[in-house]
């Protein structure tokens, strides 16, 4: 049996992840480290010179084979990016070619019109098909009752928006991101890390003092699913301080645990998000959508319909002697 891949090991992510939420710090991060091996292992020999000769020898092979693996790793990544461009700029040369009817015509407009049109048809069959039904009973509420009843339930509700997206409940406060949720829980005071007993699980969070573990502070199903290699605690200004990371970070958290009570989800404020903030590929898609929503706006072509029509007059003036006369432009 092989020995195992230490290098690439992630097994220990959340427990380094600890560590580092509370030394702050690279430096810091290793002293811990080598004050470990100092104090508690032989790793610097019996004191001798050649003993600590060899333990710094051995770091710089670690340290070697670490600095390899990065490099490795990033040329692989530069490789990556420089092959996703030339396939799309391929793609981009690919998309610019105009193909001949078998009439002679030229037809550039876009195949998402014919399936979205075969789509309309569909959905005119299932109007159709809708109408022999047979009508419902007078008695059931309409649709407008119910959204007026509805809508009338939330104009009721003039409380303020809730503060980080969050709450406070009996215990505790709490605020949220789309991806990590985050509770502040006030400790009795001159508690240490040493002195909690606190266990998070995917589904679940137990909090109890080391003095009193029959009588925990926390001990609750959570809400939703959570990432625990990715979720911490530190103490913070005498509070214990958890940060939870969501496993689905597309939705928000009507409360950290099931017997909490429940926040307004509809007066949620996400935080306002700068084009500067995207990836470059997301930042272009949705440059492109403001430009398209705003050429709508004033009855002037899209971009695709901008790139249609630059395609047509390239290809014009590169065959004059041509008839144009059946070109088609959607």
């Amino acid at each position: 049996m092989s020995p195992p891949d230490y290098t690439n090991d992630a097994r220990f992510d959340g427990l380094y992840l600890q560590i580092a939420s509370q030394t702050r710090g690279i430096e810091p991060l290793l002293d811990t480290l080598f004050s470990f091996l100092r104090r508690k292992s032989d790793f610097f020999g019996e004191g001798d010179e050649q003993g600590v000769e060899r333990a710094v020898d051995k770091v710089n092979e670690v340290l070697g084979r670490h600095r390899g693996l990065f490099l490795e790793e990033k040329r692989k990544e530069i490789e990556k990016k420089q092959k996703e461009a030339v396939q799309k700029e391929k793609k981009k040369k690919e998309d610019d070619v105009i193909e001949l009817g078998e009439d002679g015509g030229f037809d550039i407009s876009n195949s998402a019109d014919s399936s979205a049109a075969a789509a309309c048809g569909d959905d005119s069959n299932i109007a159709a098909e809708e109408t022999k039904q047979p009508a419902s009973t007078e008695n059931a509420p309409s649709d407008t009752a119910l959204k007026a009843e509805s809508n009338s339930t939330e104009d009721q509700d003039d409380s303020p928006p809730p503060l980080g997206n969050g709450g406070t409940t009996d215990k505790y406060t709490w605020t949220q991101t789309l991806s990590e949720l985050c509770i502040s829980l006030p400790l009795p005071p001159n508690t240490r890390a040493r002195d909690l007993n606190v266990i998070i699980t995917k589904n679940h969070l137990k909090i109890s003092l080391k003095s009193s573990p029959s009588t925990p502070i926390v001990d609750d199903s959570l809400s939703k699913t959570i990432v625990v290699d990715d979720s911490f605690w530190t103490i913070e200004d005498n509070s214990l301080v958890l940060t939870l990371q969501k496993l689905n970070q597309m939705e928000w958290w009507e409360a950290p645990c099931q017997s909490d009570p429940k926040i307004n989800l509809q007066k949620i404020q996400p935080e306002n998000s700068n084009l500067s903030d995207l990836d470059g590929e997301t930042r272009q898609t949705v440059e492109k959508m403001m430009y398209d929503q705003r050429q709508k706006a004033l009855g002037r072509p899209t971009s695709d319909e901008e790139k249609k029509m630059e395609i047509l007059e390239r290809f014009k003036k590169s065959h004059p002697e041509m008839d144009f006369s059946n070109a088609k432009i959607s």
